[in-house]
């Protein structure tokens, strides 16, 4: 998978592990790339990494030849705030359908606190041939 010019890339995302049951772990670096204005977390940098790290686990669970995953609905809510440091987002698969998948993704600190909670429904679309 390529990150090159894209957002991860842009972000500064980078996939820790993906588990054959579909869990995705992804790293995100606080810093001027991914902060607000005030000097925290942006909480969108938050669902970027959330949905980021769901789709990559999504995507592992599919046959790629066939199939194309895609981000539909994503919500969060955000619990604490950072300054600095790395923030890891866990997502897990909480329901595999045939055309739909629902993540939950968890992101925490570097000392294990909630940062953000986050749901994530990823399509699961057929190609054309």
């Amino acid at each position: 998978m390529s990150m090159k010019n894209t957002l991860m890339e842009s972000l500064g995302i980078k996939i820790v592990e993906v588990q054959k049951n579909g869990v995705c772990i992804a790293s995100m670096p606080v810093d001027e790339k991914t902060k607000q204005p005030f000097g925290y977390l942006h909480g969108g940098a938050s669902v970027a990494l959330a949905e980021t790290a769901a789709s990559v686990g999504a995507a592992s669970l599919i046959d790629g030849q066939k199939q194309v995953v895609f981000g539909q609905e994503i919500n969060a809510n955000h619990i604490r705030s950072v300054k600095e440091g790395i923030v890891t987002a866990t997502a897990s698969v909480i329901h595999q359908g045939k055309s739909s998948m629902v993540y939950e993704i968890k992101i925490v600190n570097e000392k294990e606190e909630l940062i953000c909670i986050s749901r994530c429904t990823m399509s699961v679309i057929c190609l054309e041939k």
